[in-house]
């Protein structure tokens, strides 16, 4: 068989019209790789821009029979990988799938997977109502990616992530079935609760076609604190601290080459002599938001912070937390970014922080730190010219030295991001042989002819 000579076979089979499948060289190259760079991204035969699940089945239909890989991709802004083309695939887009119903009575949305995160908390504020997940990408990032990755953000230390809020999937299977998986419902253990198997299955399980999540009233107003630090394993032990006495809205980092970054940019006079910076929120409500900002204060001053201070000016603190959402594309400016997604316990956090520092010392290498400090998820940000090879090496082996240092501290190598490509060298040295090998055999089960995001997680 010749899948390129059979691509008409494809366009006639989708039901929302030929339209759907783009073969255009100049634009399925925009398909071709995500926000990762996908350095080993591959040539897709064609782009597959579904409109709703009967699309997505008969492209996994027609791929299986000609055993085509297909990968799925939401709105690209992946970074590990996880979206970037394999040789002759399909890439399956769902980002015209966008429908949106939510129901404020039962506090539920039910969602095409190409909505973007921005847009449903926009929704759901019109009804009172609010979806906490919240990647720094929330105004571009859509919810199927979202739920395939299981996607944290700044809000996720009180208010969890993404798989706490799905209630529902659809989903279709390789071989073209659609299987409905919860439903509206708060509370469901009717069965394997099989709806958490697909979040974060990173596409290689299925392709998600809607999603049904729970909706809550929304946080109160917040107070922000910044502290700053002289030394970063200071603020690493203050982030430990301020956990052991409170559990804020927001607790994140950044270390001296993130702020440079992001001063560079948006020029809101940060001191240069800052070493790290830990941004603090409240959402509580009167004495208590009085006494937890005053809890967070103590331990930030305990820990030898030079400058603490706090607002409950909701521009000023919007202003604070954009900083910090800022901060990958600052950096992103300085050069190519390997951008790691290590997680490691509370009480680990002091030696991530001033681990890191040293291997970027050692290798001559900048690595901006940043992160979701409150649960022990950093992304260490990796910067290097890819036009230098010999920084390129260095950079690689800054990567590889941070993955190690994260499970030698009894860490993750991916808190909320997914595996990918980047990080698939390092999945068995985190769950050993047996835990791999019963993932490939529920992999083979689901897809035994490996069409499904082949080469990605595992």
């Amino acid at each position: 068989m010749n899948p390129l000579g059979e691509l008409g076979e494809l366009a006639a089979a989708l039901p929302s019209g030929p339209g759907a499948l783009l073969t255009d060289p100049d634009v399925v190259e925009g398909y071709r790789v995500d926000r990762s760079g996908g350095a080993e991204a591959g040539r897709p035969l064609a782009v597959v821009r579904a409109a709703g699940t009967a699309d997505v089945q008969a492209t996994l239909r027609w791929a299986g029979a000609r055993r085509v890989p297909v990968v799925p991709r939401g709105a690209g802004t992946g970074l590990s990988g996880g979206a970037c083309a394999v040789d002759g695939c399909i890439v399956l887009s769902t980002e015209r799938m966008r429908h949106l119903e939510i129901d404020p009575p039962a506090q539920v949305a039910v969602v095409g997977p190409g909505l973007l995160n921005g847009e449903l908390k926009q929704a759901a504020a019109a009804h009172g109502l609010w979806y906490p997940p919240d990647p720094s990408s929330f105004e571009i990032c859509s919810i199927g990616g979202n739920v395939a990755t299981n996607a944290g953000g700044l809000c996720c230390l009180k208010y969890w992530v993404t798989t706490d809020y799905v209630l529902g999937l659809e989903v279709v299977l390789a071989d073209g079935r659609a299987l409905r998986l919860g439903g509206r419902t708060v509370k469901d253990v009717a069965g394997y609760d099989l709806k958490r198997l697909f979040t974060g299955s990173e596409g290689t399980l299925g392709v998600i076609t809607e999603v049904t999540l729970r909706l809550v009233p929304p946080a109160g107003p917040k107070t922000t604190l910044v502290a700053a630090f002289a030394d970063v394993t200071a603020a690493g032990r203050a982030v430990t601290s301020v956990r052991s006495r409170a559990r804020p809205a927001v607790l994140e980092f950044m270390d001296a080459a993130a702020l440079a970054a992001v001063e560079a940019q948006l020029h809101m006079g940060l001191d240069p002599s800052w070493r790290a910076l830990v941004l603090a929120a409240s959402d509580l409500a009167g004495p208590a938001a009085a006494e937890e900002v005053a809890a967070m204060v103590g331990a930030c001053e305990a820990e030898g912070a030079v400058e603490v201070a706090f607002t409950d000016d909701p521009v000023e603190g919007e202003q604070l937390l954009a900083a910090r959402r800022m901060a990958i594309p600052a950096v992103e400016r300085l050069g190519t970014v390997l951008i790691e997604d290590v997680g490691v316990p509370l009480d680990r956090i002091a030696e991530l922080v001033g681990g890191i520092a040293g291997i970027a010392e050692a290798r001559a290498t900048t690595i901006a730190v940043i992160g979701h400090a409150g649960d022990g998820n950093f992304h260490p940000l990796v910067v290097f010219d890819a036009a230098d090879a010999e920084a390129g090496a260095r950079a690689r082996q800054a990567f590889a030295e941070v993955m190690d240092l994260g499970l030698a501290l009894g860490g993750t190598i991916t808190g909320e991001h997914g595996i990918g490509t980047l990080k698939r060298p390092w999945l068995r040295a985190q769950v050993g042989d047996d835990v791999l090998d019963l993932t490939r055999r529920i992999k083979e089960a689901l897809d035994p002819l490996g069409i499904l995001n082949p080469g990605k997680a595992f």
